[in-house]
């Protein structure tokens, strides 16, 4: 048997062994090595094997939840993007579609998507969080799964034109600190933004993940305000209205208004604060036997980057430093990860992040205290899995 050696071994004087190479039996191939497979689809699917991980559907149907507990990595595919509708998915077709841009502008404009096409364009990752993900926490913790708790999260790659740009073309004037963005779906839905949050970062996205919008994504065009509540990053988009003051539309009021504690309204809340969760383990899934399992979760915060996330496999009691995944990127999606050895005794366990702001995402009693228990939206305190003496896993 012929065998090739370096020149380390030659110089070092010692030769080892040959390369023994032992005989397969044809019957110890697997099957699909023995023929030829089949040829690839028009446009690719995921593997029969892989087709049970779907999105969860609300009874109403304007609800998606993104399975995150079998994500792999930061970016959510968009098939399995979560969504939220107020009037379901309108049909629109791209060479109809229609921008305008208006208010107190120089020059009023509607672009087409061929005019819009031809704008610089720019592309980023950036997680969306619908206000009311793990919003049914504030009354007690209830969820069962990463999905029913934080599936109102995900995170992709956007490519779009920055609205700065649009903003600075058609000339919008400097009294106009307000904007409204306006869909074409069957609700008319809108929101008032202020401009300084709005022109600092946000894209007029057209496409997702490498390809144009998916139709429940705001095809053939949305709105992307990175780091703000998802209501803001308006899908559909149709209508941009610059403005002295915001319009209080229902949706700027009746929906997304934060109730204070002593009964007064705050309106136009957009940030989001630190979070995390772990997906595995999770709620739903079950240890099979005892030994080390790596520990996963993703944290994200509207602020900008994550510093650091911590692991407690003790209730809270102690806690430690996770791995964090790189790339780390602000507004997006941070994969972390961590050993968590298991005995057979019941363990709890649970991630806190910190952002670059230094802020540290609170426990439940702590954000109890500081925003009262009549909230409807953007919760974030810390969450956890207990995992019992059968190896099963339930919420905590």
């Amino acid at each position: 048997m012929l065998r090739s050696w370096n020149r380390r071994q030659f110089i070092g004087g010692s030769i080892a062994a040959p390369l023994v190479i032992p005989e397969v039996a044809a019957d110890a191939l697997p099957p699909s090595a023995h023929k030829p497979g089949g040829e690839p689809p028009a446009y690719g699917v995921p593997a029969p094997d892989e087709r049970y991980v779907r999105r969860t559907i609300s009874e109403d149907g304007m609800i998606a939840k993104t399975p995150l507990a079998v994500q792999r990595g930061i970016l959510t595919p968009s098939g399995l993007f979560f969504t939220r509708t107020h009037a379901g998915v309108p049909r629109i077709e791209s060479r109809s579609h229609r921008l305008l841009v208006h208010g107190a502008v120089v020059r009023p404009v509607f672009l087409t998507m061929r005019d819009i096409l031809r704008y610089p364009s720019t592309t980023r990752i950036a997680f969306i969080e619908c206000a009311g993900n793990t919003s049914q926490e504030w009354n007690a913790p209830s969820g069962r799964t990463v999905s029913e708790t934080h599936g109102l999260a995900s995170c992709a790659e956007w490519t779009g034109v920055p609205l700065r740009t649009i903003l600075e073309d058609v000339g919008a004037q400097a009294t106009a600190r307000w904007l409204l963005a306006e869909g074409a779906d069957g609700a008319s839905y809108d929101r008032s933004i202020p401009r300084d949050l709005a022109e600092s970062e946000a894209l007029v996205v057209y496409a997702q993940n490498g390809e144009m919008l998916r139709p429940e994504q705001g095809y053939p065009l949305r709105l992307l305000l990175p780091g703000l509540s998802g209501n803001a990053s308006v899908k559909w988009l149709s209508r941009i209205a610059l403005m002295e003051a915001p319009v209080y539309s229902r949706e700027d009021t009746a929906r997304y208004s934060e109730d204070l504690p002593d009964g007064r309204v705050r309106p136009f809340v957009f940030e989001l604060g630190p979070k995390s969760v772990i997906t595995t383990p999770s709620g739903g899934m079950r240890l099979d036997d005892h030994g080390t399992y790596q520990i996963v979760g993703f944290a994200w915060s509207g602020a900008g980057s994550i510093r650091v996330v911590e692991i407690s496999i003790d209730g809270g009691a102690t806690w430690r430093e996770a791995h964090l995944d790189k790339p780390i990127l602000p507004k997006a999606f941070t994969r972390f990860t961590g050993e968590f050895r298991w005995t057979g005794d019941a363990a709890t366990v649970l991630s806190r992040a910190t952002d670059e702001q230094g802020t540290r995402q609170p426990t439940r009693e702590e954000l109890l205290a500081r925003r009262g228990s009549t909230m409807s939206y953007r919760y974030n305190a810390i969450h956890g899995w207990k995992v019992c003496g059968d190896g099963k896993v339930v919420r905590q």
